[in-house]
């Protein structure tokens, strides 16, 4: 078991880590007697030639019947890409976050540069400081992003600051440029972005301080992570422009509109409010002293 190749999604082989298997468990807030329990079960039906997503299927699969929390949080780099085939979604999730950070946030902004006129995905303000975001969103994992990506978001940043300099109308300085990913970035992105002062961020970058932890510590998961949920009833959902959980939450009057039968209507409502309140009481308890 210790040599098993699997096969990942850019057609690459590597070594089978049940140490990455267990992390990724743990994150779901699985206890280690559960985690233990897949793990196990997992190790059984290894073979040479296995893939990433045929893994993660069974690992789902098991977490699910344990507990649904437990699936939606393990799934929730999955429902990542789930928002797709348009950015909008992930540009309306990544504004959520940062308005929990205590910024004022406009989706789709456009504005003039100094050479010609650009769309923003997402404007935010805090402290007399605007920041121009870009959300680069992925449908697929292999899809990463080269430093060719952070050279256009830095180009436009800096002819968007030049007009926007000039406006005496004003009240606020354009500060830095930020692009947002749900997939990697290159060293050389990264390295790029770290010279010229363009704020990165993806799923697991920065270490330890990515999209992963901003979604856990804020509670703002999207439709996509509701394992009661099929993938043609969250693209219904979202074409209703609730793409958060709490939205869904809110308004559930929309699983009416959209013809769910009493019974699933409860199921779905009682799995988010449950995600929700996991976090909630998980996040109380990491406050407390």
């Amino acid at each position: 078991m210790d040599t098993v190749l699997i096969l990942k999604k850019n057609g690459e082989s590597e070594l089978f880590s049940f140490t990455k298997l267990r992390k990724s468990l743990s994150r779901s807030g699985a206890n280690d007697k559960d985690v233990e329990a897949v793990v196990d079960n997992i190790k059984t039906q290894l073979y040479d030639g296995i893939t990433s997503r045929e893994i993660y299927r069974k690992a789902f699969s098991l977490l699910k019947k344990e507990n649904r929390i437990y699936a939606s949080k393990y799934s929730l780099k999955r429902a990542l890409f789930d928002l797709g085939p348009t950015g909008y979604p992930f540009e309306r999730l990544i504004a959520a976050l940062l308005k929990k950070k205590g910024f004022k946030t406009t989706v789709s902004v456009i504005l003039p540069g100094e050479c010609v006129t650009h769309e923003i995905d997402v404007l935010a303000e805090k402290d007399e400081y605007t920041y121009a975001i870009e959300c680069k969103f992925h449908s697929k994992s292999h899809f990463v992003n080269n430093v060719k990506t952070p050279l256009y978001i830095n180009s436009r940043f800096i002819d968007i600051k030049a007009r926007w300099d000039k406006n005496p109308a004003k009240k606020s300085h354009l500060k830095q440029g930020w692009l947002i990913s749900n997939t990697k970035f290159t060293k050389d992105a990264i390295d790029y972005g770290n010279c010229v002062g363009l704020q990165l961020l993806s799923w697991n970058y920065p270490e330890n301080n990515g999209l992963n932890n901003y979604i856990d510590s804020y509670g703002l998961y999207p439709v996509t992570a509701l394992t009661t949920l099929s993938k043609r009833e969250k693209e219904l959902i979202m074409e209703n422009d609730v793409i958060l959980i709490t939205e869904l939450i809110e308004t559930p009057i929309l699983l009416d509109r959209l013809a769910f039968s009493p019974v699933r209507r409860k199921r779905i409502l009682i799995e988010a409010k449950s995600l929700i309140e996991y976090d909630k009481q998980k996040n109380k308890i990491k406050r407390e002293p």
